[in-house]
């Protein structure tokens, strides 16, 4: 199973070189935000928010002075606006009272944000910092299961299962490669397990649409023709940049 897995992962690296988080962001600190944002939405809708959000509040210091109502109004489109408002207010009062308006570059301390757990802390870690971490969001956690690499459910079990087959330096763009993946071809109900190009490493194939053009029309993103989810991604990315909000 870890020669099978380490394979996937060599192979996933050849199919997606130019894997990158999907959240559009310049500091650590509009990363933080965006992933609290990104719960229960995706990062298309989070990406087509937050240029208002960050030009409303552009530091720690400024989103914690916001009107609560008037943050909320911005950050509607992203659902649970409540909520993440009340996280963000939050996260952004401890940036600024308790880490001088910095984010902090240690998990221990980045899980004491409000809002923020063991994903989002992994997140910022792995791509604000260049600190190797595991990302077990809905994606990751369903194909790691489907590859059995592990039957955990809990996210904090499967991110210790997954960090014992792969060393650290690969953590961080493995996680990239398999939420890409989950995204692009292998997808929750209907896996495009024709086009899939692991197709042969796969204990679960033939779950999904095994004819090659019925399996070519259900791939997502830059992998069928269409825009990414990012607003401004990075300059290898092959596909095209995601439309403003509102745009036709």
């Amino acid at each position: 199973m870890v020669r099978r897995a380490r394979r996937i992962n060599r192979e996933l690296a050849e199919v997606y070189p130019y894997a990158h988080p999907e959240l559009d962001f310049r500091n650590p600190f509009e990363l933080l935000v965006a992933t609290v944002l990104s719960a229960q939405t995706t990062d298309l809708r989070v990406n087509q928010t937050t240029p208002a959000l960050f030009a409303a509040y552009p530091t720690p210091e400024d989103m914690a002075a916001a009107v609560p109502e008037e943050m909320e109004e911005l950050i509607r489109p992203t659902g649970f606006f409540r909520a993440k408002t009340k996280s963000l207010l939050g996260l952004s009062a401890a940036l600024r009272d308790d880490f001088g308006g910095e984010v902090p570059g240690r998990l221990e301390d980045l899980v004491k944000l409000p809002g923020v757990g063991r994903k989002t802390a992994n997140v910022v870690l792995g791509n604000a910092f260049g600190v190797p971490g595991i990302t077990v969001d809905t994606h990751f956690g369903r194909l790691v299961r489907r590859w059995k690499w592990t039957d955990e459910e809990d996210p904090v079990k499967v991110e210790a299962v997954i960090a014992d087959i792969f060393p650290k330096s690969e953590w961080t763009m493995l996680s990239h490669r398999v939420i890409f993946h989950g995204r692009r071809i292998c997808h929750s109900r209907k896996p495009a397990c024709g086009a899939c190009p692991i197709a042969p490493l796969c204990p679960s194939y033939g779950e999904g649409e095994t004819d090659p053009e019925k399996a070519a029309k259900l791939l997502k993103y830059e992998m069928g023709g269409y825009p990414g989810q990012r607003l401004s991604p990075p300059a290898d990315f092959p596909g095209k940049p995601a439309l403003a909000l509102g745009a036709a």
